[in-house]
């Protein structure tokens, strides 16, 4: 089900929120970019909270909308993999913008310092 934004027709924020604006979608992407399994079932565990049903759908969603492909790894049972398409690699600036603004505005000196060892070339005082 697409959610629009009527009174923003035309608006390319809204356009986007349309796609990448629901819970979990942008840490799905945070996952795929960081180079994790694009694994179902690893997905799921990184993601402590989100009900399978819930990750389903929003797969099925960044999939028709041509950010990630599924690649099938084993047919009995049937089990799949997410990658990036071109198209998804390219939202890594906008995921990577806003690791960088969760960094400086909203993280403690401890969580900072966890974030930085997950995330490289997130402290921009120890970027050269």
């Amino acid at each position: 089900m697409e959610r629009t934004y009527e009174t923003q027709i035309g608006c390319p924020v809204a356009g986007a929120l349309d796609v990448i604006g629901d819970r979990w979608t942008i840490l799905i992407l945070r996952d795929l970019l960081l180079g994790k399994s694009g694994k179902f079932k690893d997905l799921l565990e990184s993601l402590q909270g989100i009900s399978p049903n819930l990750l389903a759908s929003r797969l099925k969603r960044l999939e028709q909308e041509g950010i990630v492909e599924r690649f099938f790894y084993s047919d009995h049972p049937p089990r799949a993999e997410y990658r990036f398409t071109l198209k998804g690699e390219e939202l890594g600036s906008v995921v990577r913008a806003m690791a960088r603004w969760g960094y400086k505005h909203r993280l403690t000196e401890d969580q900072r310092e966890h974030a930085s060892r997950q995330i490289p070339g997130l402290d921009p005082a120890k970027t050269t």
